[in-house]
């Protein structure tokens, strides 16, 4: 079965793409409804730290719960089992990490962005150059998987087959992005966050629990006939997997194994780095509300997970890896494929629109954060050395969205068919080397300097890139992006392993190596500010 033979048979076109307008059609006037007021910096960056913890916790979810959620694990899952099941528990846990060491501590010390908090006590101009470079860097990473997982689910559901068919959804896709962040800045884009995250969370769940109904609420015989299903596949190599046991993808060789181990660091570390993840914090008026929020995304996520366990080994055991890997999107579409087989073309045509919000609401808010992150940072601080006014700051953003939308667009085009949970864990790794050492030690090392922050940053983000772009994932393999060339000489697939310990060295040693001190009331006040949040307040309204 070929690509276009399997996407036509997905669903009504019609259908999907009646849903697709209508949901467009209801977030855009949700936006322009709550988006009144954005001509201040405090409410187009953050929403003027409006949100409760509650509803900040919903809207952290659905920025968090990307298509690499529900597409990419769905069907790593369904294709490896086990080892596609670890990228639920790495996304997951790295929670824990963020929760622990740096919400309620980014909360009290910033103001718009990651850059606030690591240049209020270092050199700011150097510092905030460098914190925005990382940031722009790991949002496009970022923009890119979306933008990969947007082609290929429509490709499947509206009968696009041709490349070149593809690249225009992923355009409108891109359009798309830059118009709700355009409208509706922080607020807006955070409401789309909060319903696509209860749509996403109640399909999840409604399909699960189709799904275990059909195995008589039997998760042991729902697992033996995923493993029935992936024995009698066509393909020999797909066929001889035992997806209950470790080792489908990652245990073939020790190469593979150190692979694992490489992807699992950058996925626990990855989340307390990404720049779109750590501004949502500054959308709550309080600490404890950060607090809370986190709380409550850990919920809300925890339970999403547990359900791409289910949906992974349903999509293997009823639709079968064979339709999966031949249809448009391969990986990718395991979990619209299961929707048709558990509802026909309605439940398609939902579970896919709320794919599609998935993947908009979550360009959006990386668009906003980079956007904040240059204006702020590069054109308010370093250009404009703080003599820049807000509404011009918001300007500024308006103009990089734009330009981010178009690179996204570009970028997404050349990734097109790749798995997007493997994309975003190259993000999660390119996050954790480059930004969170130098988000720790500021945080938490008296002694920690400028010239420790920018080796840290600097040479975690070099690392990660240059061994992203010499490694398997970019050339020298069938499902490279590039497979018809060969520069691969770095073995992994995932630079996490070499790149964020090295990060943590370099930080150590530039500061080690710098006669910096620093100022030790500056140090104090945001030792203090950190813990208690006495002053953070006035960060915020300043």
């Amino acid at each position: 079965m070929n690509a276009a033979a399997a996407a036509s048979g997905v669903g009504n076109p019609a259908v999907n793409i009646a849903i697709f307008v209508a949901f467009v059609a209801v977030t855009l006037t949700v936006v322009i409804k709550v988006s009144s007021n954005n001509k201040t910096a405090s409410q187009f960056f953050t929403g003027g730290s409006s949100f409760s913890g509650p509803q900040n916790g919903i809207a952290i979810a659905g920025d968090y719960l990307s298509a690499a959620s529900f597409l990419g694990i769905a069907g790593a899952i369904a294709v490896y089992g086990y080892d596609g099941f670890l990228y639920s528990i790495g996304f997951l846990v790295a929670w824990l990490v963020a929760l622990l060491l740096v919400a309620e501590l980014l909360r009290n010390t910033g103001r718009f962005t990651m850059a606030d908090v690591l240049s209020f006590r270092l050199r700011e101009r150097p510092v905030r150059t460098a914190a925005a470079i990382s940031t722009l860097t790991v949002s496009l990473f970022y923009l890119l998987a979306q933008m990969a997982g947007a082609g290929g689910l429509v490709a499947l559901l509206l009968d696009v087959s041709s490349r070149t068919g593809q690249s225009i959804v992923i355009a409108v896709v891109g359009v798309l992005m830059i118009a709700y962040v355009l409208i509706g800045g922080m607020k807006g884009t955070t409401w789309v966050q909060i319903i696509k995250a209860v749509l996403l969370i109640a399909g999840a769940a409604v399909m699960t629990a189709i799904v275990l109904v059909k195995v008589g609420l039997n998760v042991s015989d729902l697992f033996g006939q995923a493993q029935t299903a992936i024995g009698n596949s066509s393909d020999k190599a797909v066929a001889a997997r035992d997806v209950l046991a470790p080792g489908a993808k990652y245990g073939a060789t020790m190469t593979t194994k150190i692979d694992f181990l490489s992807l699992a660091i950058a996925l626990v570390l990855g989340t307390a780095g990404l720049p779109h993840v750590l501004m949502r914090f500054y959308t709550v008026p309080t600490a404890t509300e950060a607090r809370r929020s986190v709380v409550w995304a850990i919920s809300l996520i925890g339970a999403f997970y547990l359900f791409t366990l289910i949906l992974g080994y349903g999509a293997a055991a009823i639709v079968g890896p064979d339709k999966i890997l031949a249809a448009a999107g391969k990986e990718n579409a395991a979990a619209p494929l299961l929707a048709l087989e558990l509802g026909g073309t309605v439940l398609l045509g939902v579970i896919s629109a709320v794919a599609f919000a998935t993947i908009l609401a979550v360009v959006a808010g990386l668009a906003i954060t980079a956007s904040a992150s240059f204006a702020h940072d590069i054109y308010a601080s370093v250009i404009k050395r703080g003599n820049c006014s807000g509404e011009e700051q918001v300007r500024v953003s308006r103009i990089t969205v734009v330009v981010l939308g178009v690179l996204g667009i570009v970028l997404g085009i050349l990734a097109n068919g790749q798995n997007i949970a493997f994309l975003v864990a190259l993000a999660f790794a390119v996050a954790a080397s480059a930004n969170l050492p130098t988000i720790l030690y500021s945080l938490y090392w008296r002694r920690f300097n400028t010239r420790g922050a920018l080796w840290s940053m600097y040479g975690g983000l070099a690392s990660a890139i240059i061994l992203i772009v010499f490694s398997p994932a970019v050339s020298g393999g069938k499902s490279s992006m590039l497979p018809n060339a060969d520069f691969a000489w770095f073995p992994l697939q995932n630079p996490g392993l070499v790149s964020i310990p090295l990060a943590f060295v370099l930080g150590i040693v530039g500061t080690l190596t710098s006669a910096e001190r620093g100022d030790p009331k500056r140090n104090a006040e945001m030792e203090v500010r950190s813990l208690t949040g006495v002053g953070a307040a006035g960060a915020i309204d300043h």
